[in-house]
């Protein structure tokens, strides 16, 4: 075989193992990728509802709804641990025991909030946010896999019933928070250490950076790590601009996921796909990403770093402004009066940059993007 050939065929593996992550990723999120749109599309409108004077945040209306839509993602390392079990062929049962312990009452204070003060037989434990987290599920369901055909072929039928579940999570429950948990936070705090160095050099740059990475810092959980810094920031400075610069991002997922949507054939096959690109789109504009993100963007990579490109933009227009931001909200336009003061004009016309450009750009991309499309 000659040289060009053997090249061929090693990109073509590595195409084919890319494509098989895709599939898994979207396995996993596609379904609930419709109940993900609904809960954010609820919690949008029962804020609007609220900023409009319509219901009051004490009322029980308010807190019902606002429970069942803002409890969904609280609680979304359940669901992920129920559609990877299917997914990866885990036992059920033995799967949803992860995402129990992670969210027990008794150990999300101490694992979210705590001082680093416990540990695990002498090792320990990094603080690290487990609520609304997916890499820490994921991996330890990943390796349940493997755990329980290990322990189908050396058990014997008599006792695996009981003893194959205490086996793995003898194994799963110190790894996920030895090791998956932190994971996330220690990306997210690395990215935000060199965040604030760019920042002090020059804050277009910054801004640039928080544009680009911050979407791919909520794929995997790691966006929670900039909690604390910016909730930090409020507290000391009374203002914070990291926040901001995280607008233009929110609003390039909202435009690529809606040009998707148009560059859908308008046939049955991809009818339902078509509609979940609208909804995603939509839901991106009340300033939840993961429709967006694991409905679309993700199976399709050429549209997620064309989004990432277009919140990289707006990021910088807002890091050139100086905009600030007064008490902690995510971006979008339903929290958009924590933002007004210095630099406000910028920071909206960011998110109308963000959601253009992404939406510009995918259509300036639209031969190799429809071929994208059909492989998915």
């Amino acid at each position: 075989m000659e040289q060009g050939e053997i090249k061929v065929e090693m990109k073509t593996e590595q195409k084919s193992m890319g494509k098989r992550i895709v599939e898994q990723i979207t396995g996993i999120f596609a379904p609930i990728i419709n109940i993900i749109t609904a809960a954010s599309i609820l919690k949008g409108v029962i804020m609007l509802l609220a900023g409009m004077g319509v219901l009051e945040a004490d009322s029980g209306v308010y807190r019902i709804f606002y429970a069942c839509s803002d409890g969904f993602f609280y609680f979304l390392p359940f669901f992920l641990a129920h559609t990877a079990s299917k997914q990866w062929k885990t036992d059920p049962f033995i799967s949803m025991l992860i995402p129990v312990t992670m969210l027990y009452p008794g150990l999300v204070d101490l694992l979210e909030n705590g001082d680093g003060t416990m540990h695990f037989l002498g090792i320990p434990i990094q603080t690290a946010v487990y609520h609304s987290s997916v890499l820490p599920v994921l991996f330890a369901i990943g390796l349940l896999v493997f755990l329980e055909k290990g322990c189908d072929r050396i058990l014997p039928d008599a006792i695996k019933g009981f003893t194959k579940p205490i086996l793995c999570i003898l194994v799963v429950l110190p790894l996920t928070f030895l090791v998956f948990g932190p994971m996330g936070t220690l990306i997210g705090n690395a990215l935000t250490f060199i965040f604030e160095i760019l920042y002090e050099f020059s804050p277009i740059l910054a801004g640039a950076f928080m544009g680009f990475v911050i979407q791919p810092m909520v794929c995997i959980g790691a966006h929670w790590s900039i909690v604390p810094v910016c909730i930090n920031n409020i507290a000391v400075n009374g203002y914070d601009m990291i926040l901001p610069l995280l607008g233009a991002a929110v609003y390039g997922q909202a435009g690529s996921a809606l040009a998707i949507a148009f560059l859908y054939d308008k046939t049955e096959k991809n009818r339902e796909k078509r509609q979940g690109a609208f909804q995603a789109s939509l839901a991106a504009v009340l300033g939840v990403t993961e429709p967006a993100l694991f409905g679309v963007n993700v199976a399709i990579m050429r549209s997620m770093v064309t989004a990432c490109a277009a919140g990289a933009l707006g990021g910088a227009m807002v890091g050139a402004a100086g905009t600030r931001c007064s008490s902690f909200a995510f971006p979008s336009f339903l929290t958009c009066v924590v933002y007004v003061g210095p630099g406000f004009g910028v920071f909206l016309l960011s998110m109308v940059v963000g959601f253009g450009a992404a939406f510009a750009m995918i259509f300036l991309q639209k031969k190799k993007i429809k071929k994208l499309i059909n492989e998915n």
